[in-house]
């Protein structure tokens, strides 16, 4: 299936990258559009993590530790530092890349033998495996997907019990938690207990947390690595679906070439698009006119979309998808679109080694190709894009 889109954005949020580096909404919040000015609120002092459902966690009785995405300060800092080394490229390498493609293997295998499949499923599947070995969750009861497709559709949110909606919701996401809760966590930090593991959850054990707590961190990781890789992946393979030369490129280079086509994807596709801070104390940000002043207080929403195409950090042709583009600045050849500074996302090298892993064996299939134009729709709350509908298939002769 063959479309004219090429290489240009697919999932558009139908609003133009303002000229502005920076603009205010009806609400008050302070909108950032310009690379310099998001990666310097990313990494500078003076704001808070806002949004993500930072209100709802704010809820919580304070005897009970919030997850590390939404701390800061030098609690936030001492958490990173000592789970840096579940992530580093080396451990990536030498722990999960076997994990991966045996994964990988066991998801394709479905396609082979039903010649046809739902891609964002297969993606799932993946994404659970690999982050469920991250976080330390082996011992689940059979159904761990179903259960995590229940809790995640949800918006983030500020549930009550003054409205109909607000009940709902504050009923709906504790059975949520509660599943999760008895046939996950539940299982896993018993068999931790019992015997350490080199992973999360035994860190967390050993920091005194309760099982509320680590409850806490593994829906957090889980959000964090499962849902958007799956999203990214059936982004990326629609990509190479719908460009031949790009395909050709990625098919034939190896994996240090194939890395980069996928990260000039993120680029231009973050999957959260939106990152909310509150100011502290006053911050000035640079504009044309001069600096805006922003009061402690006040929200600032990162555009990462916006971010990502300045042309004056990516240089041209920035709402195309261009793997030999100078990325002389900033974190990385995806820009912003895994953060920056002390909240940067510690997962994006496991990210975009298990999409490649993935992605390269699909298409080395003879004969795979895309059935149905996928539908995108957005989670307005962080700007996170959902592919739905993308489904491959083989022809009868590439079949088990």
């Amino acid at each position: 299936m063959r479309e004219a889109e090429d290489s240009a954005r697919k999932a558009d949020r139908g609003r133009d990258r303002p000229a502005c580096p920076v603009s205010r909404a009806e609400d008050g919040t302070w909108r950032v559009h310009d690379y310099a000015v998001a990666r310097a609120v990313l990494r500078g002092p003076g704001t808070v993590q806002a949004g993500l459902g930072i209100e709802t966690v704010e809820k919580l009785p304070p005897r009970i530790r919030r997850p590390v995405l939404y701390r800061d300060g030098p609690e936030h800092r001492e958490h990173r530092r000592q789970t840096a080394r579940f992530f580093t490229p080396r451990r990536v390498d030498e722990h999960y890349r076997d994990l991966m493609v045996r994964i990988t293997e066991e998801q394709l295998a479905v396609l082979r033998r039903d010649g046809e499949a739902h891609l964002p499923d297969l993606a799932f599947g993946l994404a659970i495996g690999v982050v469920s070995e991250v976080i330390g969750l082996r011992y689940s009861r059979p159904g761990i997907r179903r259960r995590l497709e229940r809790f995640f559709p949800e918006e983030f949110g500020e549930p009550g019990l003054t409205s109909v909606r607000g009940l709902y919701w504050f009923l709906r996401q504790n059975t949520n938690w509660l599943r999760i809760h008895l046939a996950d966590v539940r299982p896993a930090v018993r068999a931790h207990r019992r015997r350490e593991h080199d992973d999360l959850i035994s860190h967390l054990i050993a920091e005194g947390c309760s099982d509320a707590e680590i409850l806490g961190e593994c829906l957090t990781f889980a959000a964090a690595g499962m849902v958007t890789t799956r999203e990214f992946v059936s982004l990326a393979a629609w990509h190479l679906f719908t460009d031949a030369d790009l395909l050709d490129r990625y098919r034939s280079a190896e994996e240090a070439g194939r890395l980069a086509v996928l990260q000039e994807i993120l680029r231009l596709e973050p999957v959260v698009a939106q990152l909310r801070r509150r100011a502290t104390t006053a911050l000035e940000l640079p504009c044309p006119g001069g600096p805006v002043a922003v009061r402690p207080g006040e929200y600032v929403e990162v555009r990462l979309d916006d971010a990502n195409t300045d042309p004056k950090a990516v240089g041209g042709d920035p709402l195309l998808v261009r793997p030999d583009r100078a990325m002389e600045t900033g974190p990385g050849r995806a820009g912003l679109s895994f953060g920056d500074g002390a909240h940067r996302c510690p997962g994006a090298h496991i990210a975009v080694l298990e999409t490649d892993v993935f992605l390269s064996r699909l298409f080395a299939l003879d004969g795979i190709r895309m059935t149905t134009r996928p539908r995108v729709s957005f989670k307005d709350a962080i700007g996170g894009y959902e592919i739905r509908g993308l489904t491959v298939a083989l022809p009868r002769a590439g079949r088990d």
